[in-house]
């Protein structure tokens, strides 16, 4: 089976996540519970199987072109471990395509946090890049609630 939970058909404002961390996927699950979340983290992936590569980037490729608005986290790291290569890669596809909504957070302890701000002042002149999860999260919140239909009167 695929990455994540199969997208609801009925809901139309979906939100990407990207995360490494444990306490993302609780704290997006709480902020975005009205949403449908397209969440790119298996339970399990078996790094060790080469055939789920393409898998997985066939499923992260489709899901990053359907979701409403991209929600990108860059928790704070050890560099000798991983510094989100691919995410990155992903951020400059978003940032470089004007019409994609995107949200973009970056712990100051991350170690290309300045990499992340200089490329998106460039690439996005005026997006802010927030500092902490729950600024990242509530403004991702925001952005999607935006994008709801009003209630009719």
């Amino acid at each position: 089976m695929p990455p994540g939970a199969p997208a609801r058909p009925a809901d139309r404002v979906p939100v990407r996540r990207h995360h490494q961390l444990p306490q993302l996927a609780a704290g997006a699950a709480h902020a975005l519970a009205d949403f449908t979340v397209f969440n790119p983290r298996r339970r399990a992936f078996p790094i060790h199987d080469p055939a789920q590569t393409p898998v997985q980037i066939a499923w992260e490729h489709h899901y990053l072109h359907q979701a409403d608005l991209t929600l990108f986290w860059f928790p704070a790291s050890d560099p000798r471990l991983t510094t989100q290569p691919i995410t990155m890669y992903e951020l400059g596809a978003a940032a470089a395509t004007p019409t994609r909504r995107i949200v973009v957070g970056a712990d100051p302890d991350y170690p290309r946090e300045a990499d992340v701000r200089t490329q998106l002042h460039h690439a996005r002149p005026g997006l802010t890049v927030h500092t902490t999860l729950h600024d990242t999260l509530y403004e991702a919140r925001r952005a999607l609630l935006q994008l709801q239909p009003s209630p009719a009167s």
